[in-house]
């Protein structure tokens, strides 16, 4: 007899089964990105309410997005060790071919940066080992493409291919990870009305003239949270970054990232540029924009970094002599 606890993040779904000598006890996804370490221990939990006794734990090793991915993986070393029980990593690709009844084929997820992970399958066989490509370069291959979104990799397969012999014992990254360790000590959080005295106070010390008004900070943060979002970082209760984002018409505008002076180049910038970004693309936008003052060296290469390509210029957009560079990433 065996039960096994299996989970998948390698996607924009997070997923979960418990499975006992091939009867499933539970299956439950929930999509949604950003939400994989919110609600992985809550589809747990809900497992767990039915039995106790996990003989085994396996779980989807990729490839997928680096995040997303460790929150799976390492959530489910972590219950194995306390539960003093193995653990078996599966190809999530695997995990999405087993169900496809096709002689050959591809399987593919979202890798980002427009392009996809994928691996393909003859006769339920994997036949290239997985890697990443643009999308437009796995139709050369003449073969039917199954994508994330009609197919995610299934939890209950990964259970029974955790029980067989072959095991993938790291995780299936391809690609070099863009993760850096979040800013010592800095409380990422939503934006309150509480915030916006010190937030109008930073714009002043920051931008000068040019500052948005107390009554403009009210008007765009009021937006949220349908068609706007504001995050505060919070360093020792002082608020000592934001960021607010604005999205219409199937493109998302970044309205301001600041860092107060004497916490820059701590990596909040980036840590807040990086959020602005994933929520653009839970907004299904096609694409992000911002404008970035002519001569910011600081804050170039980190948009450059990132994807964004200048698109155009506006003549003394922050007042007299002072242009601003204006930059767009595609999401699409």
């Amino acid at each position: 007899m065996s039960i096994v606890l299996a989970i998948d993040t390698s996607t924009s779904q997070t997923s979960v089964a418990l499975v006992e000598n091939g009867k499933i006890l539970f299956n439950k996804s929930h999509l949604d990105p950003l939400a994989h370490g919110e609600v992985l221990p809550k589809l747990v939990a809900q497992a767990l309410k039915l039995t106790l006794k996990i003989d085994l734990v396996a779980v989807g090793m990729g490839p997928g997005p680096f995040t997303g991915l460790r929150v799976g993986i390492t959530f489910a070393q972590s219950y194995a060790l306390a539960a003093g029980i193995n653990w078996a990593g599966v190809c999530s690709l695997d995990a999405m071919a087993a169900n496809i009844r096709e002689e050959d084929f591809i399987v593919s997820t979202d890798a980002r940066r427009k392009e996809r992970y994928w691996a393909r399958y003859k006769n339920g066989i994997q036949f290239t080992a997985p890697a990443v490509s643009k999308g437009s370069e796995l139709e050369k291959f003449g073969v039917q493409i199954f994508q994330e979104g009609d197919y995610f990799p299934d939890p209950v397969v990964i259970a029974n291919l955790g029980l067989s012999n072959s095991s993938v014992t790291e995780p299936i990254y391809i690609r070099k990870p863009d993760a850096y360790p979040l800013p010592d000590g800095v409380k990422f959080r939503s934006m309150t009305a509480l915030d916006l005295v010190s937030a109008v106070g930073i714009e002043k010390v920051v931008y000068g003239k040019a500052a948005w008004s107390s009554a403009q900070f009210k008007e765009e943060f009021a937006k949220a949270p349908k068609n706007a979002n504001y995050l505060a970082a919070e360093l020792d209760g002082e608020l000592v970054a934001y960021a607010g984002i604005f999205f219409a018409l199937d493109v998302a505008d970044i309205h301001t990232i600041t860092v107060t002076d004497k916490h820059r180049r701590k990596g909040i910038g980036r840590e807040l540029l990086k959020r602005m970004i994933d929520w653009a693309r839970v907004k299904k936008a096609d694409a992000i924009m911002l404008e970035m003052r002519l001569g910011n060296d600081q804050a170039r290469p980190l948009y450059e970094h990132y994807g964004f390509v200048e698109i155009s210029k506006r003549e003394n957009y922050y007042g007299p002599g002072l242009t601003a560079v204006v930059m767009r990433k595609e999401l699409k």
